[in-house]
């Protein structure tokens, strides 16, 4: 970590007295003088679905531009499965549907969101603090027919980036506009059905858009989800890329029940009417047949911008309004023989926040220099609970918190283009945090005040024969939880740091072909880690990931697009422990590649998924099974206002798990066990059996 902060800290030395050297000799600003033409500076994928971003606007290899057209390409079961669109992102589910996903990236088990920022229009998503998990993200309130584009980046080299964004993060963006109005009518197998409608309209100088969605899925389970989601939206924009603001409200509510993870030795025992006490199960059966949640969640967003020749504005305010009543069962009858384990989290929260940033362009001959200023900040007003429950009903209290968390951030970042073909930039993020916590129980407060300082820098060589190679280097950090500030003789930090760096290249050698192959690390000061018993995280061991990622998208014509995208990573703890060093449920090995089309009337696509072994434990004795899974769409256009789709989920219908735990637990009439009372055992989650889905899109 020392030997990468003194490369930082030469790099800023560097870069700064330039930009200083600018604005003591007077330097006037003017536009850009005439430079030769390159045209393998940016280049434009026709009629493929993605939108490549300039080589001059890239800042390492593992950062891009998804639009919609190449999301329409994927077939998406739910919307959480928006994130795969990004190489080297696995997105599952181990509860009910209306549940926030789990992530999987580069070397990671991200849980609900921590170390993946995510946000939609500039708003963030992630939730710290949360009843359920650090950095909770709960994407069920986004309508998918409505995204833009999605822009994702990795590593910790970007200053706009903070909290959360050590692995990642995800930009999602709406459209401001449409072209037409759109129906869409979908059903299918597993007691799915779903209407959207969305509609755009002129209003004075401006565009008026909304839409509402709304949704019910049953799933395979012996006591159905029942998971029904209500979605509106609302806004108002006026100018366009260069000038505008806009307005926006978005509003979600959902309810669901939830079934949970559950151990094999209840499957290998199987359900059986002769033998009820048994504590056998199915696959998908529930031990608790009361688990479930519903949530809620209301925002509004402003939003300014303006861009010239030389210089860019932007700033953006929003406050949110979130809750979440969620039931689960992790353990069953460890804990509490009698009435079981079942606990409520409870997480109630208005956000408010904003953030404004300025860049301006300055030019000494041919050398060009791009400085940019940016300020961050948040609030959020949140009172959490868990309490024990028997069949939803509270039995005993035993957490309840009121947390006021501030934000505080301020960036700065300095990019110079020596010539068309070197490039460099360093920047330095600061990030202030304050902690209000309280327990109402137990009458125990404490104010805590954290800061972290963050440099980062890259190198950008080429283009050289279709070549760009990228260095990059920065520290990040995430939040902690801060309810554990009040625990007594707790080791919890505010802010863990973290810091990376990674080598890549991006090729395009070949007409319609693009790839890139990147090596990165990343250290942690602190691994979250799952805890079964009551469903929470606690900060461990520092750790050390590694990996390789190697992405490719082929335009093989102006109609049929092929993507192949491997990653490779290895998690391990740092410092030495008898019980093992490997990170629990770290991804290791993942796979994904697909075949779009869209000729004449017809289009669709078929993808497969290979989500790798991990190790369960620290030993890396016990270790989740390998899945592979095969989506299939197709469809027609019927003229220019109306197409029909099949979806084809699991094609194989192959029996696979989406997660998977081990830790102790107690089924009803077991005997107690040897591992603190229960019995250590893999508990799994599948996924859905083979399943379809119809729809109709009318455009008017």
């Amino acid at each position: 970590m020392q030997v990468h902060f003194k490369r930082f800290t030469a790099a800023l030395a560097f870069f700064l007295p330039l930009q200083i050297a600018f604005s003591e000799s007077g330097l006037e600003e003017k536009s850009k003088p005439p430079a030769k033409r390159d045209s393998s500076r940016k280049i434009n994928v026709q009629n493929e679905g993605i939108t490549v971003r300039g080589r001059a606007d890239s800042r390492s290899t593992s950062e891009g531009k998804i639009d919609s057209q190449r999301l329409k390409a994927r077939p998406i079961q739910n919307v959480g499965e928006l994130a795969e669109a990004i190489p080297g992102v696995i997105v599952t589910q181990h509860s009910g549907g209306g549940k926030a996903n789990q992530f999987f990236l580069r070397g990671f088990n991200l849980d609900h969101g921590t170390d993946f920022a995510s946000s939609i229009d500039g708003v963030p998503i992630n939730n710290p603090s949360h009843a359920h998990g650090q950095g909770y993200t709960d994407l069920n309130f986004i309508i998918p027919e409505l995204i833009r584009e999605i822009e994702y980046k990795k590593g910790v080299y970007h200053v706009d980036e903070g909290d959360f964004s050590s692995a990642g993060a995800m930009r999602m963006n709406y459209f401001k506009s449409l072209p037409k109005s759109l129906i869409k009518i979908e059903g299918g197998s597993l007691g799915f059905r779903r209407t959207v409608f969305a509609e755009s309209k002129r209003i004075g100088s401006g565009n008026l858009l909304y839409a509402a969605e709304y949704s019910h899925y049953d799933g395979p389970w012996t006591i159905p989800d029942h998971y029904n989601k209500l979605n509106s939206f609302l806004g108002y924009s006026r100018g366009d890329a260069s000038e505008g603001m806009s307005v926006q409200f978005l509003g979600y509510r959902g309810s669901w029940h939830a079934t949970n993870q559950i151990p094999q030795r209840a499957l290998k025992i199987g359900r059986s009417w002769l033998n009820a006490d048994a504590g056998g199960l199915n696959r998908y059966d529930a031990e608790d047949p009361n688990d479930g949640g519903h949530s809620r969640r209301a925002s509004i967003t402003v939003e300014a911008h303006k861009k010239t020749a030389n210089s860019e504005v932007k700033a953006l305010l929003y406050s949110t309004y979130y809750d979440l009543d969620l039931f689960s069962d992790f353990t069953f009858f460890l804990n509490d023989p009698v009435n079981g384990d079942q606990v409520e989290q409870k997480d109630r929260r208005t956000i408010g926040g904003g953030k404004a940033s300025y860049s301006r362009t300055l030019f000494l001959g041919t050398l060009k220099s791009e400085n940019t200023f940016g300020v961050q900040f948040r609030r959020d007003y949140i009172h959490t609970g868990l309490y024990h429950t028997q069949a939803r009903s509270r039995l005993e209290r035993l957490k309840l918190d009121r947390v006021i968390e501030s934000t505080a951030s301020v960036y700065y970042e300095n990019r110079i283009s020596f010539t068309e073909k070197i490039k460099a930039f360093a920047g330095v993020r600061n990030d202030t945090f304050f902690f209000n916590v309280a327990d109402d129980l137990t009458n125990i407060s404490t104010i805590r005040r954290a800061q972290t300082t963050n440099p980062k820098a890259g190198l950008n060589l080429g283009p050289w024969k279709g070549f760009d190679f990228y260095l990059n280097g920065g520290y990040g950090f995430h939040s902690n939880d801060a309810k554990g500030l009040l625990i007594p003789y707790s080791t919890v930090s505010p802010i863990a740091k973290t810091g990376g760096s990674e080598v890549g290249m991006k090729a395009m050698i070949l007409s319609g072909l693009q790839s890139s192959l990147v090596f990165w690390r990343l250290d942690l000061d602190s691994e979250l880690v799952y805890s079964g018993d009551d469903g929470t995280t606690s900060p461990s061991r520092p750790s050390t990931r590694r990996g390789v990622e190697w992405s490719n998208l082929y335009s093989l014509s102006s109609w049929l697009t092929v993507d192949v995208d491997i990653s490779i990573s290895k998690a391990k703890y740092r410092k030495y422990d008898p019980i093992g060093n490997y990170v629990p449920q770290a991804i290791g090995k993942v796979f994904a590649a697909g075949i779009s089309f869209d000729r004449w009337e017809y289009f669709g696509s078929i993808r497969v998924r290979y989500f790798g072994p991990r190790a369960l434990i620290e030993s890396d004795w016990v270790r989740s099974t390998p899945s592979t899974l095969w989506n299939l769409q197709i469809g027609k256009h019927i003229g220019d206002f109306c197409s029909i789709q099949l979806d084809v989920f699991n094609l194989t219908n192959a029996p696979a798990s989406q997660v998977q735990y081990y830790y102790p637990t107690l089924l009803k009439n077991e005997a107690p066990g040897p591992d603190n009372g229960g019995y250590n055992d893999v508990l799994t989650h599948p996924v859905m059996p083979r399943n379809i889905r119809f729809s109709l899109s009318i455009k008017y």
